[in-house]
């Protein structure tokens, strides 16, 4: 994939989302400038895949999906992790090898962390991106953030709600 820019300052609420170019767990390119005019788009950071609290998270966004089916969202969780490993943990989170997850599991691993960085959402220290999420609406302008510490799981009603205003 083409070298991006990398944007060290959060985007702040009214400003254009970064763009991106990621591969989702079956290895398709996925873009965001290819998202504009969705109803909303998430970008969801989490630090990594198999791991207790980002499990729960996605587990609970997974058993709660019909919700934001119903809001018409379109959700990219990006962590660093490899193509392959998302592959493998999509099929746990869906329960089948199929990857039955509704939603796309990015892989920023190369140049690693490149996408949240543009974000300011990457924790140098540990080499992994931080708890926070993005909500964009459909010409991919920044809504809402939503975040959370490392060690804690985020609030996935307070996602939910911050959707619902779009």
């Amino acid at each position: 994939m083409p070298a991006q820019p990398v944007r060290r300052r959060r985007p702040a609420l009214g400003e254009p989302a970064p763009e991106f170019t990621a591969r989702n767990q079956f290895g398709e390119t996925v873009e965001l400038s290819a998202l504009r005019g969705a109803r909303g788009v998430v970008v969801m950071f989490y630090p990594y895949a198999f791991s207790r609290i980002c499990g729960s998270e996605l587990a609970e966004i997974h058993d709660r999906w019909s919700e934001f089916a119903a809001l018409g969202v379109r959700l990219l969780a990006i962590s660093c992790d490899s193509v392959h490993t998302l592959r493998a943990y999509a099929e746990e989170l869906g329960g089948s090898e199929s990857g039955a997850v509704e939603f796309d599991l990015l892989s920023d691993h190369w140049p690693h962390g490149q996408i949240a960085k543009s974000y300011d959402a990457f924790n140098a220290e540990l080499g992994c991106p931080t708890r926070d999420t993005f909500v964009l609406d459909a010409e991919l302008t920044v809504r809402a953030v939503v975040s959370a510490p490392q060690s804690d799981a985020r609030n996935i009603e307070d996602l939910v709600e911050s959707l619902q205003g779009l």
